[in-house]
C-alpha cells in the first residue's frame, strides 16, 4: 500500500556548494508539502570561508553538516560523500522518498537508481541545472521560486501574459499533449489526471515558473482550453474540474455542418 504523499518519510540531502542558505526557509516549507523530513543533512567542507553562511540556518532547521575535506583541487569529493550516505540510507528501507538539493549533473544517476528502487525523487535546483538530472527526478522544482526575504519579491517569476503563454510552444506542447492523453470519448480531461501525466512528461513543471500558484491557473490564463466545474456525485460540496482542447469543439462543429 502506498503511503500518503503528506505522510512520506523524507531523507534531505543538500550539496551546500550548490545550494544557497537564503532559499533554506522555503525549501524546508516545500519539503514538507511532501512528507516529513527524518534525515536532514548537508554536506560541504566547513573550513571554507564560502560556506560561512550556512551555520544560522543550520541550526534553526536541525540540519546536520557534514564535513568532507576536498582532497584534491577540482574534484568534488563533497558529491561523493552525498551519494555513499544515499546509498546507505536507502538499503535501510525506512524512508519513502529522498530529496535531493543541488543543480548538480553528477547526482543524475543517483536519482535514477534511487526511483529503480521504488522510491520517490524530488529534485530542487537553480534552473541552470542540466535536464538529465531533473528528468531523473519524479518532480523538480526551481529553486528561483522559493523567495523568503521582501527585498527578493521583485525578483518572482512575474505572471505571463495570455500571449507570452501562448507564445511558449514547449509549454503548449506539453498541455495538449497531456490532455490529450487523459481524454474520454467527448474529448474532456480530468484536471487532476491531466497534472499527473505533466508532472510525468516533465518533471520540471510549476505553475509558479510562470507567476501562477496552481495549474488550474495556468489553464484560464493560456486559453486554449474549454473548462467545466462539476458536481461530485459522492460530495455535492466538492467541484471536479474538466477541461478540453478548444480545437475539439471546433472540429465539431466543422463536422456537423
Amino acid at each position: 500500500m502506498d503511503t500518503p504523499l503528506n505522510q512520506q518519510k523524507l531523507v534531505v540531502l543538500i550539496d551546500a556548494d550548490n545550494a544557497s542558505p537564503n532559499i533554506i526557509y522555503e525549501l524546508m516549507n516545500e519539503i514538507a508539502k511532501y512528507g516529513t523530513a527524518i534525515v536532514k543533512r548537508i554536506y560541504g567542507d566547513w573550513t571554507s570561508p564560502n560556506l560561512k553562511g550556512w551555520k544560522e540556518v543550520l541550526l534553526e532547521h536541525a540540519i546536520q553538516p557534514i564535513q568532507q575535506f576536498g582532497y584534491t583541487v577540482g574534484k568534488n569529493s563533497t558529491d561523493s560523500a552525498m551519494i555513499i550516505d544515499a546509498m546507505d540510507l536507502l538499503y535501510t528501507g525506512k524512508f519513502d522518498g529522498f530529496c535531493i538539493v543541488s543543480s548538480d549533473s553528477d547526482f543524475t544517476r543517483l536519482a535514477s537508481r534511487i526511483r529503480e528502487a521504488g522510491h520517490t525523487v524530488y529534485g530542487f535546483g537553480e534552473k541552470k541545472t542540466p535536464k538529465p538530472f531533473i528528468s531523473a527526478c519524479d518532480k523538480f522544482i526551481y529553486t528561483e521560486i522559493l523567495k523568503v526575504k521582501e527585498e527578493e519579491v521583485e525578483a518572482a517569476p512575474k505572471k505571463y501574459t495570455t500571449k507570452e503563454l501562448k507564445g511558449n510552444t514547449s509549454l503548449v506542447n506539453l498541455l495538449r499533449s497531456a490532455v490529450s492523453a487523459s481524454t474520454d470519448e467527448n474529448g474532456w480531461s480530468f484536471l487532476g489526471t491531466v497534472g499527473q501525466h505533466i508532472n510525468n512528461q516533465a518533471p520540471e513543471f510549476d505553475p509558479r515558473n510562470y507567476g501562477f500558484t496552481k495549474l488550474k491557473e495556468v489553464i484560464k490564463a493560456i486559453q486554449l482550453f474549454d473548462m467545466d466545474e462539476r458536481k461530485d456525485e459522492r460530495a455535492p460540496n466538492i467541484k471536479q474540474i474538466y477541461i478540453r482542447d478548444k480545437r475539439r469543439k471546433k472540429t465539431e462543429q466543422e463536422e456537423s455542418q
